[in-house]
């Protein structure tokens, strides 16, 4: 009896072993899977972060450049926004983006960026990198 019994046990229980061996292939696949999507969504992450605070520090240093050359150029109040948005780009965690600041810095830096071009008059903006559909051939 026991045999007959063992018998049928296997076609039972055969459902449950391909669930599980399904499982498990879909388990692995998806490890594989997302952290090689986790890195590629990272990477882009990063650029895109990285060249807007490029951006920001470009200005910065061309803003410091006419500064030096003649200081009466920008107001005491314009050099001060300036001076505090090189503090923020220094004090941007680059090394760590898992840092809970990353995006109350950025935000000000973006905030400061906007008070600095409004007092200057221009009409300097961060557009980011084109995107495909964005450039015209």
């Amino acid at each position: 009896m026991d045999s007959a019994e063992d018998i049928f046990d296997s076609s039972l229980n055969l459902e449950e072993t391909h669930y599980q061996e399904g499982y498990k292939e879909g388990y692995n696949h998806g490890v594989t899977t997302g952290k090689e999507e986790g890195q590629e969504v990272g990477l882009k992450t990063g650029f895109e972060t990285g060249e807007e605070l490029g951006f920001y520090k470009g200005c910065v240093d061309v803003w410091n450049s006419a500064i030096q050359i003649d200081p009466a150029r920008f107001s005491n109040r314009v050099q001060k926004g300036i001076k505090q948005m090189q503090e923020l780009i220094l004090k941007y965690p680059a090394m760590d983006p898992e840092d809970e600041s990353v995006q109350e810095i950025m935000e000000a830096l973006r905030l400061k960026f906007r008070v600095i071009r409004a007092a200057l008059g221009v009409k300097l903006e961060y557009l980011g990198y084109p995107k495909p559909k964005d450039i015209e051939f």
